[in-house]
C-alpha cells in the first residue's frame, strides 16, 4: 500500500467507527394523568377528536379569518418565535460542523540564522487541523441535542401560533359582545328616557308624584353611566385586538350578530393520551427531554479517551523558486490520543449536571401533560355548564319581560308604585345583558377547547 494512502485510510476508518455510535434509546415517560377524562368532563363518545385540519374550517367567519391572517403576518410574538427557530437551526448547523474535518489551505515562509548560516523554508499545502474521531458519540450526541432543540423551537412556534389564533378569536368575540351590549344599552337608554317623560307628564296631570320622576331620572342616569362604561371597555377591546393583530384591524362590519357565529363544531375528545401528546407544547417538552438525554450521552462520552488526527499534504522547499519542483512534495500524519487523568472532577460533574437537567426535563414534560389535561377537562366541563346556564338565562329574559309587562299595567292602573316598574326594568336589562355575555362565554370556551386539543395548526414553515 502506498504510504500516501495511509492517512486517507485511517481517516475513513475513523469516520466509519464514529458512524457506529449507539445512543441511549429514548423511552417516553408514562403520561401522569388518568386514562379517562373526569366524569364532569366526559362525553358519550370515545372516538378520536375530529379537529379541523385547518383553522379556517374552525372559524368560517370571513372577518375573523382576515383578522387571524393579519395577526399571523404582523404579530411580534410570533415573529420572535419564528426567529428562535432560525436561531436553533443555525446552532444545529454550527454543532454539526464538528462532525466533519476542517481542511485549510495554508502557506508559510520562515528564515533562521545560526552561526552565520541562514536557512529558509517555504511551505504551501492543505492542512487537517486536529480532527476528533467521535468513537464514543460525544459529538454526535451534541448534534442530536441541537437537532432536538430545533424541533422544540418549531413546536414552540406552533404553540404560539395556536395561542395567537385563539387570542384573536376571543378578542373578536369580545368586540361583538360589547357591540351587542352597547346596542342593548342604547335601546334601554331610549326606553328609560321615554319612561321618564311619561312619568313627568303623569305628574303634571296628578297621576304621579315627584318621587316617581326622580326615580325615573335616576334609572336613566344609571343607564347613561353603564353606556359610558361599555364604551370604555370597547375602546380597550379595540386596542387589545390591535396589539394582537399587529396593525389597525379596522372597524367591525355592521350587523354582525354574536349569536349568528358558528365557531368550532362540537368536539368529542378521545382518550387523554391520544389527545394530549399531539399538542405542540407537549411535543416541544418531549423534544427538550430528548435533547437533555442526548446531553447526558455527550457528557458521559467525554469520560472516554479522545483520539484526534492532524495531517498535512503539500509542498515544501528551502527556496521559493523550487517550491513547485517534483521533489518538493511533503505530507504529515499525526494521530493523538488524550485521556483525562485529573481534571478536578470536571468531567464527572458535567455528567451529574446533565443528569440533573434531564430530571428537570422529565418533570417539565410530565407537568406539561398534567396542565394540558386540566385545560381540556376544564373546557369540557364548562361547555356543558355554560349551555345549561345560557338556557336558564334565556328563560329568565322571558320571565322578566312578562313581569315588566304586568308591572307597567299595574302602575298605569294605579295598583302599585313606580318602584316596581323600575325593578322589573332593571332585572330585564340585566337578564338580556347576561344572555349576551353567556353567549360570548360559550363560544370563547369552544375556542379555548379547540386550542387545548391542539387545534388544526400545521408547520409554521416548510420543512428544511
Amino acid at each position: 500500500m502506498p504510504s500516501k494512502a495511509l492517512p486517507a485510510l485511517l481517516l475513513t476508518l475513523g469516520l466509519g467507527l464514529a458512524g457506529c455510535t449507539q445512543f441511549t434509546p429514548f423511552q417516553r415517560p408514562t403520561p401522569p394523568v388518568p386514562a379517562q377524562w373526569p366524569a364532569s368532563a366526559a362525553s358519550e363518545s370515545t372516538a378520536a377528536p375530529q379537529l379541523p385540519v385547518d383553522w379556517r374550517a374552525a372559524y368560517p367567519d370571513a372577518r375573523l379569518q382576515a383578522l387571524i391572517e393579519t395577526a399571523l403576518e404582523h404579530n411580534r410574538d410570533l415573529r420572535l418565535a419564528l426567529a428562535r427557530i432560525e436561531e436553533a437551526r443555525a446552532q444545529l448547523r454550527l454543532v454539526h460542523t464538528a462532525l466533519s474535518p476542517d481542511i485549510d489551505l495554508a502557506g508559510a515562509a520562515a528564515a533562521r540564522r545560526t552561526d552565520g548560516d541562514v536557512s529558509r523554508r517555504f511551505e504551501l499545502g492543505l492542512q487537517l487541523p486536529a480532527f476528533e474521531l467521535d468513537l464514543w458519540g460525544r459529538l454526535r450526541s451534541a448534534d442530536e441535542a441541537a437537532r432536538q432543540r430545533l424541533l422544540a423551537s418549531e413546536e414552540a412556534a406552533r404553540a404560539v401560533q395556536l395561542a395567537l389564533i385563539a387570542d384573536v378569536a376571543e378578542a373578536y368575540l369580545l368586540q361583538l359582545e360589547l357591540v351587542e351590549r352597547l346596542r342593548l344599552t342604547e335601546a334601554t337608554l331610549a326606553t328609560r328616557a321615554e319612561t321618564r317623560d311619561i312619568v313627568a307628564r303623569r305628574r303634571d296631570v296628578g297621576l304621579a308624584n315627584t318621587l316617581d320622576v326622580l326615580q325615573a331620572e335616576g334609572a336613566l342616569t344609571l343607564v347613561r353611566a353603564e353606556l359610558a362604561n361599555l364604551r370604555r371597555q370597547q375602546a380597550a377591546a379595540d386596542n387589545a385586538l390591535s396589539l394582537l393583530v399587529g396593525t389597525d384591524p379596522g372597524p367591525l362590519p355592521s350587523g354582525r350578530a354574536l349569536s349568528a357565529l358558528d365557531l368550532v363544531a362540537d368536539i368529542q375528545p378521545g382518550l387523554p393520551a391520544e389527545v394530549l401528546l399531539e399538542r405542540p407544547d407537549i411535543r416541544a417538552a418531549e423534544a427538550r427531554l430528548r435533547a437533555a438525554q442526548a446531553d447526558v450521552d455527550s457528557a458521559r462520552a467525554a469520560l472516554f479517551p479522545r483520539i484526534t488526527l492532524t495531517g498535512a499534504l503539500g509542498l515544501a522547499s528551502s527556496a521559493l523558486a523550487g517550491l513547485f519542483d517534483a521533489a518538493s512534495g511533503t505530507w504529515l500524519f499525526q494521530p493523538a490520543i488524550r485521556y483525562p487523568l485529573f481534571d478536578a472532577g470536571r468531567s464527572r460533574i458535567g455528567v451529574a449536571l446533565a443528569e440533573a437537567r434531564m430530571l428537570a426535563a422529565v418533570a417539565e414534560y410530565e407537568r406539561s401533560i398534567q396542565v394540558a389535561f386540566r385545560e381540556v377537562a376544564d373546557r369540557l366541563a364548562a361547555r356543558q355548564r355554560l349551555q345549561e346556564q345560557l338556557a336558564a338565562q334565556r328563560e329568565q329574559v322571558r320571565i322578566q319581560s312578562e313581569r315588566l309587562h304586568l308591572a307597567e299595567a299595574r302602575y298605569r292602573a294605579g295598583l302599585t308604585n313606580f318602584l316596581e316598574v323600575l325593578d322589573a326594568q332593571r332585572d330585564l336589562y340585566a337578564a338580556k345583558q347576561g344572555v349576551v355575555q353567556l353567549t360570548r362565554a360559550l363560544q370563547a370556551n369552544a375556542v379555548r377547547l379547540y386550542q387545548a386539543l391542539g387545534g388544526g395548526v400545521g408547520p409554521t414553515h416548510p420543512e428544511g
